[in-house]
């Protein structure tokens, strides 16, 4: 998998798994556009380091809600504590 499919890819991860945890990411950035955009980009490159994204993947086709994120999901910490 190349470096852009895998980004791209790790984007439609973070904001699938946001929207199922209830975080509106387009709020956060009309707020602060610097420090929304940057929160994104951390979460989204963290994510392009997983290595279930596959797991993720099925898991969000399965769910259209989540309590927590999944002990394995790298950006557990910020999306348990939104």
């Amino acid at each position: 998998m190349g470096f852009f499919h895998r980004l791209n890819r790790s984007a439609d991860l973070v904001t699938g798994m946001a929207d199922r945890r209830g975080v509106d990411f387009s709020a956060r950035i009309m707020r602060n556009p610097d420090a929304g955009t940057e929160s994104f980009r951390a979460l989204m490159m963290r994510c392009s380091a997983c290595s279930d994204q596959d797991g993720c993947a099925e898991l969000q086709a399965n769910c259209d809600h989540l309590d927590a994120a999944p002990d394995y999901c790298c950006n557990k910490g910020f999306f348990d504590k939104v």
